[in-house]
């Protein structure tokens, strides 16, 4: 089996088909697009398919390294994940054609309406050993 990332993007993927933002969908919307969510994982956690999935909350800091004493830390002006990852589900499965098969189906999940999101989820492996350099 093999592990993938289906990453789900505030922005930086191609349009949704039904592309509300969030911020104004109704309580109710919002509500049945968390259970969709939450019923998806319910159902891949009985194939021993799910593995995690977060959804993102929009506040976030980058920190590095810069030798000894305090990190330095900013908040921009770069392109930031909190601004572009909305959250992430891991799988693993047999296949790659069954991770794209999760994939299309959790892109269905409702959002303004009631309607199907149809938005463009990122499928991507786990990298399983380093990669191989040539020269």
């Amino acid at each position: 089996m093999t592990k993938y990332l289906l990453l789900k993007h505030y922005r930086g993927a191609p349009q949704a088909v039904n592309d509300v933002p969030m911020d104004q969908w109704t309580p109710d919307e919002i509500e049945d697009h968390m259970k969709y969510m939450s019923d998806f994982a319910a159902r891949l956690e009985t194939t021993g398919e799910f593995v995690d999935g977060q959804a993102l909350s929009p506040e976030g800091t980058f920190v590095r390294y810069d030798g000894e004493g305090s990190p330095p830390v900013t908040d921009g002006p770069f392109a930031e994940t909190k601004d572009l990852i909305a959250g992430w589900m891991v799988i693993d499965v047999d296949t790659y054609e069954r991770a794209l098969e999760l994939a299309g189906e959790l892109s269905a999940a409702p959002g303004a309406g009631g309607k199907p999101i149809h938005e463009w989820l990122e499928v991507r492996p786990f990298l399983t050993a380093p990669p191989t350099v040539t020269e």
